[in-house]
């Protein structure tokens, strides 16, 4: 419920879980409290993150593109993943953070194609 508390306070979908070490040890997502809390009737009070967190998950890398990550991403039906330099916990990404980095990327490229096509920066705001 500590979990479920935060990511409602901060307006997250997702948190990650480290071991006593700092390292790695699973994912907390809001489909893994539909599924596995909520639809098997577990007390969210008492039910321990190791018993439904999403053990060992994918992650990135911090070299990793945001149109690789948005791949993997589609392909496995995730929307959050940690990023991981070496074994250490350095952040986490969402669809909603990719997706914007991807979009700010085609809108600039956009831009320079139409900079070419027309020689200027026709029809750019």
């Amino acid at each position: 419920m500590d979990a479920v508390n935060m990511m409602t306070e901060r307006k997250i979908g997702a948190v990650i879980i480290v071991d006593n070490n700092a390292r790695l040890a699973g994912i907390f997502t809001e489909r893994d409290l539909v599924n596995r809390v909520v639809a098997k009737g577990l007390d969210a009070a008492s039910t321990p993150l190791k018993q439904v967190m999403t053990a060992n998950p994918d992650t990135l890398a911090p070299g990793d593109t945001a149109m690789n990550a948005l791949e993997l991403m589609s392909a496995r039906r995730y929307r959050h993943l940690p990023v991981l330099d070496g074994e250490n916990v350095v952040g986490m990404v969402s669809i909603r953070d990719l997706f914007n980095v991807v979009k700010a990327q085609l809108e600039e490229d956009l831009r320079e194609r139409e900079k070419f096509i027309f020689g200027s920066d026709y029809g750019v705001a």
